[in-house]
């Protein structure tokens, strides 16, 4: 009975004094006899936000392989921000779309200015008819015709309006760099969307990666678990652990390789592409700059830069030259106008010469236009106040956003250090629990604890780093500054 007593002491101490001297518990235990056992599973200890390679098909076995990290060298693209940005702005569709229609408002201009130009026509005409007419070329006005063939011209020039004209041509103009300033900022938002894009699948990538490490882990210590099992060193209690960690782990590793892909989606629509190309994902911004130190400075650079606030004011001045524009249809319209032709067929007994000619001047004066004239003024007028009150709107919410962006980017920054702590005490933790647990001080819910606070500080930790990214993108956004 002593000797049954010791030998169960001997066996229950044994682990535990090899392992303070440095030898491998489980080692000695097969030099007793026991059946070959497996090492504890050694930490997997994740680094924060690193790149990695995003795989072109997705598992289908999780339970017997793991993702494989193949290298893309030859077979996809090297892609970095920089070169994200440079092709959203040769290939997405909006930035076309604004360009054009910049374009199309040059040509609004030239329409407007044509009423200050000249405008000169020419005719000939040729006729048979019964003699009795004494009109010559351009039109058939006379009841009474005569047979001849002739030709001549015509023009009118605007002489003087009273600013209508000059005022509606310095409305287009504005309007033009209004559109231009819209076609800025359209470019700005694509090149926010697509920082945003990129850091999105960089940051489904590094998950992607800390899942698969959560497997590895996990999966070797459901081995390790399973083979005490059978040795009955362990109890069945431990490899149901054991299996609910493992199956946790696939779920989150389907997870991030669903999210993986459809940022890559996301990434490809935004890039104006319509087919999908899987690229080798390069984070040019290794090393992470602190937020500027000062909101203030943000705001009157943002109110200096952002192209949509440029756009509003630019909108408010063309309104105003509108406005004036139709309050000037009150006044006279000034004129001048000419026609000159020769006859060189024509009944002669009619015609004393074969050319004729004139020129003239023309003046309309509006009276009484049932108050059309004075209506359209008000309505321009009560329109260019609105939109004075929409730009003002404007520039307080971008004041607020380049504030409100400024502090989710100091705490953002703030959070990255404290995150990357949290998954050195995780990857620490992890360590101890994975001895404690070898040599028989803990249970297994002590290393479960230890593996899912682990997995959860370095989702933290990669989440940390690229919610900064994108925090900056915005920013630069707020501020107008194109990255």
């Amino acid at each position: 009975m002593m000797k049954n007593e010791a030998a169960v002491i001997l066996q229950a101490t044994f682990p535990v004094l090899l392992a303070l001297i440095g030898a491998n518990p489980l080692s000695a235990q097969t030099a007793i006899g026991k059946s070959p056992l497996p090492d504890a599973p050694p930490a997997q200890l994740v680094k924060p936000a690193q790149a990695y390679p995003y795989p072109s098909e997705k598992q289908d076995n999780l339970d017997q392989s793991r993702i494989t990290q193949t290298s893309f060298a030859g077979q996809h693209s090297r892609l970095t921000r920089t070169e994200a940005e440079q092709t959203a702005m040769k290939n997405n569709p909006r930035i076309s779309a604004a360009r054009l229609i910049a374009l199309a408002q040059h040509q609004v201009v030239r329409e407007t200015r044509s009423a200050e130009l000249p405008n000169v026509m020419s005719s000939i005409t040729a006729e048979e008819a019964e003699n009795g007419s004494r009109i010559s070329a351009g039109s058939l006005t006379s009841s009474r015709l005569f047979e001849h063939a002739g030709g001549g011209g015509a023009f009118t020039q605007l002489i003087t309006d009273f600013g209508k004209t000059r005022n509606l041509v310095a409305s287009s103009k504005l309007q033009e760099k209004a559109k231009d300033a819209s076609a800025t900022a359209t470019a700005e938002d694509i090149i926010l969307a697509t920082d945003q894009a990129f850091y999105n699948a960089l940051q489904a990538q590094a998950l992607l990666m800390v899942a698969q490490q959560s497997v590895d882990t996990r999966q070797a210590t459901e081995v390790q678990v399973s083979e005490l099992t059978k040795n009955k060193l362990k109890s069945a209690l431990d490899l149901s652990f054991a299996d609910v960690n493992l199956s946790q782990a696939k779920l989150l590793l389907m997870d991030a390789q669903n999210n993986a892909d459809s940022t890559i989606a996301a990434l490809d629509a935004v890039l104006g592409l319509d087919q999908k190309v899987t690229y080798d994902l390069v984070d040019d911004n290794t090393q992470l700059q602190p937020p500027p130190p000062n909101a203030e400075q943000l705001i009157q650079v943002g109110l200096q830069q952002r192209p949509d606030l440029q756009a509003s004011k630019y909108s408010q001045q063309a309104a105003i030259k509108f406005g004036q524009a139709q309050r000037d249809q009150l006044f006279p319209t000034i004129s001048a106008a000419g026609t000159a032709g020769s006859v060189p067929i024509r009944p002669a007994q009619y015609y004393n010469s074969n050319w004729w000619g004139g020129i003239g001047v023309n003046m309309n004066i509006p009276i009484f236009d049932g108050f059309l004239y004075s209506a359209q003024a008000k309505e321009a007028m009560i329109r260019a106040q609105a939109i004075s009150e929409q730009g003002r709107d404007l520039r307080n919410q971008i004041v607020r956003d380049i504030r409100t962006s400024w502090l989710g980017t100091k705490t953002a920054y703030q959070r990255v250090s404290v995150a990357d702590e949290l998954l050195k005490q995780a990857n620490l933790a992890l360590r101890l629990a994975q001895t404690r647990y070898q040599m028989g001080l803990s249970s297994i819910v002590e290393l479960s604890q230890a593996q899912l606070q682990q997995t959860d500080a370095a989702i933290g930790s990669t989440n940390a780093k690229y919610q900064y990214s994108l925090a900056l993108a915005a920013l630069n956004y707020q501020i107008g500054a194109t990255p």
